[in-house]
């Protein structure tokens, strides 16, 4: 098929940026190394959130609207959800708690041992599988799976080329500067939670959980420069310790699976523009674990590049 853009890779960023293209009345094709149910975006938790600095911070706002809207249909995976956000970083509430709905700080009492500062409120919270399939339907495009060597190989057959694949642009463009932060979540059959609940913290080891209807899943760790995506029986059972002594109920929830992911962390996401031979080609990666609140803010800044 003729294509007037082709976007490489079909996580969460690669397909909401086909879905603004598309929308736009380009003819889209989507490449991908692996579909997106094989990516690090269906591993993802999935917690809306902003950043503390731009460019993030304003992608983030922009795919605030756009997911809680959506949270109108269960069949997207995305749900409105209250529950907790603390922090042992800072003791002062982050500069964008006026953009989040229903707050309230929590008293000292009601932290958990460590923690300086916490809230209680309300954001989108995301099935990420489910959610991966509502994208593919939207866009309704093939995918196509295939490995690309080298950026000539879509410039050469469309005039606008997008590149998401993560933490596939260290090798794909040459970007030593993009480089995956392993992750493990472990997935346990709902014990009757309707609350999430997240740490900010400055070590790599939290509690963090999101109820999804039947399941919920339990994070969170962080390895950086690790490549091997198996997971890891240790690791798992330090999350479902460091989630149960925030919720009791969750010691003894069935476990469901266990996901691996590779967040492709850079010191700056990077989201810009530059010739391919005729090609315009334009990079949009590097957004670590923030693919989903920078998902549609970033596509939107990719369609005014284009």
């Amino acid at each position: 098929m003729a294509a007037d853009a082709i976007v490489i890779g079909a996580g969460v960023i690669g397909l909401s940026t086909a879905i603004r293209l598309a929308d736009s009345g380009a003819r889209v094709r989507v490449w991908a190394a692996e579909p997106p149910a094989e990516t690090t975006s269906a591993v993802a938790a999935a917690l809306w959130g902003p950043d503390f600095t731009d460019p993030g911070r304003a992608w983030a706002y922009a795919t605030q609207p756009e997911l809680t809207g959506l949270a109108a249909d269960p069949a997207t995976g995305v749900h409105l959800c209250r529950g907790t956000q603390a922090s042992d970083i800072q003791d002062e509430p982050p500069p964008w708690v006026d953009r989040l709905p229903e707050v309230r700080m929590l008293e000292p009492d009601e932290l958990r041992p460590g923690m300086r500062v916490g809230m209680k409120t309300t954001v989108p919270v995301v099935d990420m599988p489910r959610y991966l399939d509502h994208l593919v339907a939207r866009l309704d495009v093939e995918i196509e799976i295939r490995r690309v060597a080298s950026l000539a190989e879509p410039a050469a057959e469309a005039p606008v080329v997008v590149n998401c694949t993560g933490v596939g642009a260290r090798e794909l463009a040459g970007d030593e500067g993009v480089r995956p932060f392993w992750g493990q979540h472990v997935v346990v059959e709902n014990p009757g939670l309707d609350e999430y609940y997240i740490e900010a913290v400055l070590g790599d080891e939290w509690a963090g959980f999101f109820p999804h209807g039947d399941h919920v899943v339990l994070g969170g760790i962080t390895r950086p420069d690790v490549w091997d995506r198996t997971p890891d029986a240790l690791v798992a059972a330090g999350i479902i310790a460091r989630c149960s002594a925030v919720e009791p109920r969750l010691a003894d929830a069935g476990v469901v699976e266990h996901r691996v992911g590779l967040r492709p962390w850079r010191a700056t996401p990077r989201l810009e523009a530059e010739r391919v031979g005729e090609a315009l080609v334009v990079h949009n990666y590097g957004h670590g674990g923030m693919g989903v609140s920078h998902s549609w803010g970033s596509a939107d800044a990719v369609l005014a590049l284009v």
